[in-house]
């Protein structure tokens, strides 16, 4: 189990163990996308600790290019399966305000 949260767990089971729960079958993470979390932070400086502490556990950090929109942050990691996580930011009063200043092509 990976605590993200208090109120966030994340289990990650054996293959012969999660089998029980599907009649599909289970891909391999390391070599296919099976999903990808996304998860909130508070802050950018949130998002690297959170990926500072998943690279310290053996996660790998930034599978995926950092995002910085200056309105919103994100970088990612993956877990020792594979899975990969995505950690975000957004101040939402600045990005509904860069989208406010769109125009939608009639």
């Amino acid at each position: 189990m990976m605590r993200i949260s208090d109120t966030i767990s994340v289990m990650v089971l054996s293959k012969p163990f999660f089998s029980g729960f599907t009649s599909k079958s289970i891909v391999d993470s390391r070599s296919s996308v099976e999903m990808m979390i996304a998860l909130s932070a508070e802050s950018r400086e949130d998002v690297d600790a959170t990926i500072a502490k998943a690279a310290a556990a053996g996660g790998k950090a930034d599978p995926n290019p950092a995002q910085d929109h200056g309105f919103m942050y994100g970088r990612s990691y993956e877990d020792l399966d594979g899975h990969i996580f995505e950690v975000t930011w957004m101040d939402v009063a600045a990005a509904l305000k860069a989208m406010s200043g769109r125009h939608e092509p009639a």
